[in-house]
């Protein structure tokens, strides 16, 4: 999910273009992605169009218009999720990552993935805590498409068991927001040398 508008970041320029070890956070969020050798759909709006194409050439790209578009009645992460599925439909089950959070490794990803077959809905947790990336299996495939708006999945959160899967990885919890959490996470890649690298 790269369709945000990114307001809350006050540094220069849109947070997803920020470095981070000669990376962007777009470009590292997509590599660990792209590692994982399923497909990616990446949902943009047209505005972010250019930069992701620049990021990935090889992803499949869904364009919506920018909130400010009179073709937008609902925009938001329910309306982007959405969309991605569509463009997948004949997917076995998605894996929803939002493009501001590079620390999440692809072992990660992958270990989500594992467990769709046995569950509906899986999230990762960090020593307690739910975080990101969240699986859905193909049985909600409708459910999924009929989202709309800001609420993302929460909706069908709550009508569905979601199974929690325990990872060593701090980064489910750590998106970039601000300028403060960018500082914050360039920190960290200094303190733990396995998140300087992609993969």
């Amino acid at each position: 999910m790269a369709a945000g508008q990114g307001s809350r970041f006050r540094g220069l320029g849109h947070k997803l273009t920020q470095r981070l070890h000669g990376d962007s956070i777009l470009a590292i969020t997509l590599g660990h992605a792209t590692a994982t050798q399923f497909p990616v759909v990446i949902v943009t709006t047209a505005t972010l169009a250019q930069m992701v194409r620049d990021a990935s050439a090889k992803s499949r790209l869904v364009i919506l218009p920018d909130a400010a578009s009179p073709d937008v009645l609902e925009p938001g992460m329910g309306t982007s999720i959405a969309a991605g599925v569509r463009a997948s439909a004949e997917a076995s089950g998605w894996l929803i990552l939002p493009a501001d959070m590079p620390m999440i490794q692809t072992a990660t990803l992958l270990a989500i993935a594992a467990q769709l077959p046995r569950h509906p809905v899986v999230f990762a947790r960090y020593r307690g805590q739910r975080g990101h990336p969240v699986g859905f299996s193909a049985a909600l495939r409708a459910e999924l498409l009929g989202l709309t708006g800001d609420e993302g999945a929460r909706s069908i959160l709550l009508r569905h068991a979601a199974h929690g899967v325990e990872i060593d990885d701090p980064g489910v919890l750590i998106d970039i927001d601000s300028a403060a959490d960018l500082a914050r996470v360039r920190g960290l890649m200094l303190d733990r040398p396995a998140y300087s690298r992609i993969g």
